[in-house]
């Protein structure tokens, strides 16, 4: 089974975020990411903000450094 995930280390903002989600699916992963979102880093949940998230998923699992080159 894969997984996904997202890593706030390769989206930098004006909170320095070092927090990298994964879940077994994109749509338990979406709903991690929005809350997270929304709540550390002020995001509205909007359809555009869960677009830009659903974009940003990699499959497998993070990787223990964030990766600079993407």
């Amino acid at each position: 089974m894969s997984r996904y995930y997202i890593d706030c280390r390769e989206h930098p903002v004006d909170v320095k975020c070092t927090v990298a989600l994964a879940a077994d699916t994109k749509e338990e992963l979406l709903e991690a990411v929005v809350e997270h979102g929304r709540t550390v880093h002020g995001y509205a949940d909007t359809p555009e903000f869960r677009n830009q998230v659903m974009q940003g998923m990699k499959e497998g699992t993070p990787p223990v450094e964030a990766d600079k080159t993407a």
